[in-house]
């Protein structure tokens, strides 16, 4: 028992410094975007929301945001469609290639974003594609579709598949077996690869730093503005977009566990 102790308050210990090391960045960001100074001093001597109203008023940001959030949409809407397909391929079926498709499924997972980004510019570039806000959903669908295919997939793997069987001998079509029974116990997988394909788009850097052309999203205007051009709305833009994620998140978490009651 007193063994046992011991380690729940090492484990609280190591929990808190993990918490404390991934949140202490957000906490200065935060710190230095209501920072009156235009360059962040600790202790802050004076405080403003002046870099707030800036971002609020700021032409580039408000493009920047539109931009992301289309990306965003889109990249996450195509991304569950190709899912949900994909994943009965990867779990529910089982046909010649399957092994394969399901290790080339893992490939665009791994590939360096950078390289993978380049690539597809340099692709995009040979074919004569424009590079734009379409060209960057394309590029981080070649990422994201794989992964949330991987996650749709784990739900396909957990419900019983003798429920579609009973359906089919009771005389119901492929279409129906699908729209009525398959597609809703796919449910909370679907909804949980559509938030994830959304916050990994909004964050996403490298493929639209390479495909994007003139439509700037976020990530773009946080990294044009850190390496020339300076402002301190660069603080209040990234606790904002921080603060957008987290607020989608728990909107999405709690939205997913009313599905899952429902059910």
């Amino acid at each position: 028992m007193r063994d046992s102790a011991i380690i729940r308050r090492l484990l609280g210990v190591y929990v808190t410094l993990v918490v404390i090391v991934l949140y202490i960045p957000m906490v200065v960001v935060g710190l230095a975007s209501i920072s009156r100074s235009r360059f962040f001093v600790f202790p802050i001597r004076k405080t403003s929301t002046k870099w707030y109203e800036d971002t609020f008023d700021s032409l580039q940001v408000q493009e920047a945001v539109w931009t992301s959030v289309t990306i965003a949409v889109f990249v996450a809407i195509l991304a569950v469609v190709l899912a949900v397909f994909g994943a009965l391929a990867y779990a529910r079926y089982d046909w010649k290639g399957r092994k394969l498709y399901q290790k080339i499924l893992l490939v665009p997972v791994f590939f360096p974003q950078a390289v993978l980004g380049l690539a597809l510019q340099l692709w995009f570039n040979s074919v004569g594609i424009q590079m734009s806000w379409p060209a960057t959903v394309f590029a981080q669908l070649v990422w994201i579709a794989p992964i949330v295919t991987l996650i749709v997939a784990i739900q396909a793997y957990g419900y019983d598949a003798s429920v579609e069987e009973a359906a089919r001998d009771l005389g119901a079509t492929r279409w129906m077996v699908f729209r009525d029974i398959t597609f809703p116990l796919l449910g909370p997988g679907i909804f949980s690869g559509f938030l994830f394909a959304v916050l990994l788009s909004w964050g996403n850097f490298p493929l639209a730093y390479f495909t994007s052309g003139a439509d700037v999203t976020i990530p773009e205007w946080l990294y044009g503005k850190m390496i020339g051009g300076y402002t301190p709305m660069v603080p209040a833009v990234g606790f904002l977009s921080v603060l957008a994620g987290g607020l989608a998140l728990i909107v999405g978490l709690t939205v997913r566990s009313r599905i899952a009651r429902v059910q």
